[in-house]
């Protein structure tokens, strides 16, 4: 599960072969003992949560590079390795 971008304490994964459970496209999120999964694109909450303000911020970041995650999540469903992606700043 390669981490493709961190800021502001969240950590975002996105897991090889990962479309059979949620069957969309998504990102894993952690901000310390939490984590959430989103979806790509329209950053629905599919599973867990995270902290309002992290919230925000994940979703501004999924906006930016909709294009970049939408690419990584081609990539990782295919099993190679996903690009990383700049972060929020």
């Amino acid at each position: 599960m390669p981490a493709i971008s961190m800021f502001y304490g969240i950590i975002v994964y996105m897991y090889y072969t990962d479309n059979t459970k949620h069957h969309q496209p998504h990102v894993h999120a952690q901000y310390q003992e939490q984590e959430a999964v989103i979806a790509i694109p329209g950053g629905e909450l599919l599973a867990g949560s995270l902290p309002p303000a992290k919230m925000r911020l994940l979703l501004a970041w999924m906006e930016i590079h909709q294009d970049d995650l939408m690419a990584d999540w081609r990539l990782a469903v295919a099993g190679q390795q996903p690009f990383r992606i700049k972060p929020l700043r």
